[in-house]
Order: structure tokens, then sequence, then C-alpha cells
């Protein structure tokens, strides 16, 4: 009896390989999906004139890297022409600077930062002050600007964490893998409607302030299986 060729053995498992490779990008991926939406739907508030709402669209795609300085610049620019704010645009003008020293707005933002210190110095040399609530709201913008650091570290290490975890179990076996199966809700569970954009990390944080808690939100929902859920809008969980 002859035996199949090994090409057609193997491919079974490549095609589980392939297929595994391809999901855990999409986890990765929906974090920069969601801020690349927030983004786009701030420049549509800002062309319209609502400044009020683009503000936290804008706010929302920061990711304290350098592929965001340029949302730092326009954030500077409505503090500085629409809000005629010279704290809030300082603020956004250093974090460009810092991030994209040698961006292609780094010449205007030195200078909107330049003449917003010396709006500023002026002003406390006739005897005017920053107000507290200036000097406040400049202060919890840099801790939250931290916080958003630590947060998005924390999704992606549990991104990387359950990458690594999927790739080890697909290296024991030589088969396909179990394929995703949602358990069955429990009646006074508490539960939540996946939204657009959302992963098991961002809903972690969002009830447990601990993105690295989300398996045990996969782990309550979905029946024994390697790597991480995929969620789909509509979806109904049940956060333990």
């Amino acid at each position: 009896m002859s035996r199949p060729p090994r090409t057609l053995t193997f491919i079974p498992v490549l095609a589980a390989a392939l297929g595994l490779a391809v999901a855990l990008t999409g986890c990765d991926q929906a974090f920069q999906d969601r801020a690349e939406r927030s983004a786009v739907q701030a420049d549509q508030k800002a062309a319209s004139g609502q400044f009020g709402e683009a503000i936290p669209l804008y706010e929302s795609a920061l990711d304290g890297t350098p592929k965001t300085a340029e949302i730092h610049f326009k954030l500077g620019i409505i503090y500085e022409e629409q809000l005629k704010d010279p704290v809030g645009a300082i603020h956004h003008f250093q974090r460009y600077l810092a991030l994209s020293p040698g961006g292609p707005h780094a010449k205007d933002a030195q200078r909107f930062l330049k003449e917003d210190q010396m709006k500023l110095g002026a002003a406390l040399g006739n005897g005017a002050t920053v107000s507290q609530e200036d000097a406040k709201r400049l202060k919890n913008a840099n801790l939250e600007m931290q916080k958003k650091i630590v947060q998005l570290k924390g999704d992606l290490e549990a991104a990387v964490k359950a990458r690594s975890e999927a790739y080890k179990a697909l290296g024991k076996a030589g088969g396909p893998k179990p394929e995703q199966t949602q358990k069955p809700l429990r009646e006074g569970v508490r539960t939540y409607t996946v939204g657009p954009g959302d992963t098991l990390a961002s809903i972690a944080r969002k009830f447990y302030n601990n993105s690295a808690k989300w398996k045990n939100i996969q782990d309550a929902n979905f029946e024994p299986m390697d790597g991480t859920a995929k969620l789909k809008p509509g979806m109904v969980l049940m956060v333990p």
C-alpha cells in the first residue's frame, strides 16, 4: 500500500499555521486601526469647526510614539489658533518636537512654541499669572499621556505573550488546532457587548484596569483553544 506524499501530509499543518499567523496579526493591528479611525473622525470634526469634539478624538489616537507626532501638532494648532490657549498649545508643540524633532512641522512648532512662551513671559512680567486651572490642566495632560503610554505597553505585552503561547502550542502538535467555540451565556453573570475595535485586552482594561487579564475573559467565554479568540462586534461576552 503506497503512502501519501509528504507534501500532501504537510498541507493541513501549513494551513493551520498560516491561519493562526493571520489571526495574531489581526490582534496586533486592532490597536492601530482604532487609533486611525479616531484620527480620521477628528479631522472631519476639525474641518467642520467642531473643535471641542475633535480634541478628545485626537487624544484617543495618541500612543506616545513618533507616528502620532502629527496629531500633537494638530492639537497644538487648535489650542493656538482656535481656543487661544497658549498653555495647551505649548504642551502639544513640545510633545511634537520631542517625538519628531526633525519632522515637517518642526520649524512651525518651534516658532509657535517660542511665541507662546514669550506671551506667557510677558503676561507674568506685567504682574499676571498663569491661572491655577491652566497649570493644573497642563499637569494633568502630562500625567494622562504617561498613563496612556503605560496602558499601551500593557496591551502590547499581552498581545506578544498571546502570540508566543500560540506559536509554542503550534510547534508541539502537528495537526490542525481546535476551532474557536463560544460557551453559552450563564444567568446572573455580568456581560459586555463587543463594539468595533474592541479586543480582549481593551475589555480587560475597561473592567479590571489591567489589560494583562484578557485571558480571564477568554477562558470564561470560549472552550480551550490555542491563541487569542477573535471578537466580532455584537458578540456578548461574560465578564467574570
